[in-house]
């Protein structure tokens, strides 16, 4: 049986008025070094987001997510922040903002599987 892996991950959060503080959670991202992973999973379910009222149409979030997944799998079209190892990658998106789009502290745990941990955490925490 394989040993367990590091892993780090963080929820990633809809912030509609930052000044409130409320937020939904919509999405996961997850680094584990152990396993050369940095992957996310997110959601955008129409009718919970209209009831937090966000700032934004759905359509125009999705712009922000698709950037924030460019730039978790290191794809050139996500800029020069996409070009960063793997680490300084996770880092950046997790890194703190007062933004409509925001991430939550950095969690550790160990795993087997990075990607069934990935699909189990954005299960319990998102769905």
């Amino acid at each position: 049986m394989p040993g367990k892996e590091l892993f780090e991950y963080a929820i990633i959060r809809l912030v509609p008025k930052v000044e409130r503080e409320e937020f939904l959670n919509i999405g996961v991202v997850l680094y584990c070094r152990g396993q050369n992973l940095l992957a996310m999973r997110y959601v955008l379910d129409v009718p919970r987001l209209h009831a937090f009222q966000p700032p934004m149409s759905v359509g125009e979030l999705e712009p922000y997510l698709c950037a924030f997944q460019q730039v978790c799998n290191g794809d050139q079209a996500g800029g020069p922040i996409a070009a960063l190892p793997m680490a300084e990658r996770f880092r950046w998106l997790t890194a703190k903002r007062s933004t409509v789009i925001q991430t939550s502290p950095v969690h550790p745990g160990l795993c087997e599987s990075a990607t069934e941990t990935l699909e189990r955490l954005f299960e319990a925490l998102v769905m």
